[in-house]
């Protein structure tokens, strides 16, 4: 049975939120790919709708657009997801994860792209920590 956690991203605030999901909810992701829009549903935000922008699997290794399928691909880097060069003209061999979510997918990035209302407040975060601030 698959099991994610799931980062949503608000753009509008620059909040995120980390959400488990597993069950059917998990299965709502499995076979997409990065750039995918799917129904905010699975993670509780059902007025909304988030793109799938990225992830990792359970040993870290980042997922990258630009190898498809599921499968763990060496590239040789001069930069971007997977790889920050520390001097100028520097590149390394590094193991990435392919654009589609499987089950060896440990955590899912998100970014809210359309719906109406607050995302803290669909998520039950914000206004109790306000109150909290105000005592």
């Amino acid at each position: 049975m698959a099991e994610f956690k799931v980062v949503v991203a608000d753009p509008e605030t620059g909040e995120t939120f980390q959400r488990e999901v597993d069950g059917q909810d998990a299965n709502r992701f499995l076979g997409r790919e990065l750039g995918d829009e799917i129904g905010g549903d699975a993670v509780g935000l059902s007025e909304h709708t988030i793109e799938l922008t990225g992830g990792s699997d359970e040993t870290g290794r980042p997922m990258r657009e630009d190898v498809s399928g599921t499968r763990l691909k060496e590239l040789l880097l001069e930069g971007g997801v997977g790889f920050e060069p520390s001097r100028e003209g520097e590149r390394k061999r590094i193991t990435v994860r392919g654009r589609e979510i499987d089950d060896d997918v440990a955590q899912i990035n998100a970014s809210v792209v359309d719906g109406d209302g607050d995302v803290a407040a669909a998520f039950g975060e914000g206004d109790a920590e306000d109150a909290e601030d105000d005592e």
